[in-house]
């Protein structure tokens, strides 16, 4: 009886935690909006900068060295991933925009593409492989490789559909942002890492907590700055459900084709199990923080990430279940061996 509720155990303790308090932050920013905008009594536009300074420094002291060399030669499942994360998915988040361009509001789609230009996911990715019985190193080597060119190139892709739109954005500023407050505590946590490596390796719930908690403020503050500047009396609630279900079309229809063509490639299931669960996630982690900052005073900011923030959300859930069945037929021949 256990083992048939674990998977549902699982997906619980996904919804109930983290998901949970977002919402409740969210709830609260709808509801009491003044006390935490970024300019607000508590601070949280300085706050939320130094909280992702010090997430992006944990992760660069925390990244083993040793284990991204040995996922880094499996180059056609590298060439995949990648291809999914930078290719496919601004092709396909450029072809919503455009195509429904005067059907929805411009922030809405703007903020679709920005969900298909981040990069993949570095924690759940390598849970959901390590969960599913799949090619963990491969997963540790695209998800943080994903997450080193998404510091460049989500900032160019965002620099250029801003452009074709008619509008402008300061790509110098943005890369220098981006390079200032993400990848250079990256950097100074890698140098660090020979002195506190194996002491945050022993500690890896409160460095969890620590990123965690930053998104949370992070989106919480974004929606008190969107609630206190009116933008939700502007949409419907139909145009923010259309979100969701684009969010939902879109997750389905990246599972698939990733689970197909990795099958047609002639993956193994355990390198098929990491280009599923590294090329179809993208990263709230990351994609928050740089939407404060290529987006940084934009008032619709609670808006542009909402379709970011639904997809990490759909995603966890449908992994879950996805990396359970996984493990269960991971299981099969080994059963099968030991009855022979």
């Amino acid at each position: 009886m256990t083992s048939l509720l674990s998977p549902f155990k699982k997906l619980y303790d996904l919804i109930d935690g983290f998901v949970l308090i977002m919402l409740a932050a969210i709830g609260v920013a709808l509801l009491a909006p003044s006390i935490g905008t970024s300019q607000g009594p508590l601070h949280l536009g300085l706050v939320t900068s130094l909280g992702v300074a010090l997430v992006f420094f944990l992760h660069g002291a925390a990244l083993s060295r040793d284990k991204l060399v040995a996922g880094a030669r499996h180059w056609r499942l590298h060439t995949f991933v990648q291809v999914f994360t930078y290719v496919v998915f601004p092709l396909v988040g450029a072809a919503l925009m455009f195509s429904l361009r005067g059907q929805l509001p411009n922030e809405l789609l703007l903020g679709v593409f920005f969900l298909c230009a981040l990069p993949s996911t570095v924690s759940s990715s390598v849970a959901m492989t390590s969960m599913a019985r799949g090619n963990v190193p491969g997963a540790i080597f695209n998800a943080t490789i994903s997450g080193l060119i998404g510091m460049a190139l989500t900032p160019l892709l965002m620099g250029l559909v801003i452009s074709a739109s008619g509008a402008s954005m300061p790509l110098g500023k943005a890369l220098m942002g981006v390079a200032l407050q993400l990848l250079l505590p990256f950097a100074l946590g890698q140098l660090a890492r020979p002195m506190i490596g194996n002491w945050l390796a022993s500690r890896k719930k409160i460095t969890t907590r620590i990123d965690r908690g930053v998104i949370v403020l992070i989106v919480y503050s974004s929606f008190c700055d969107a609630t206190a500047a009116g933008l939700w009396h502007q949409y419907s609630w139909q145009t923010i459900g259309a979100v969701m279900g684009i969010a939902a079309v879109m997750l389905f229809v990246i599972l698939a084709t990733t689970t197909v063509l990795a099958r047609r490639l002639g993956f193994s299931v355990e390198d098929e199990i990491t280009a599923v669960f590294c090329g179809s996630k993208k990263s709230l982690a990351n994609g928050i923080p740089m939407a404060k900052i290529l987006f940084a005073g934009h008032p619709a900011l609670g808006l542009l990430v909402l379709p970011t923030m639904v997809y990490h959300q759909l995603q966890l859930i449908v992994c879950s279940v996805m990396a359970s069945r996984y493990a269960a037929r991971a299981e099969v021949p080994q059963v099968a061996a030991a009855r022979a």
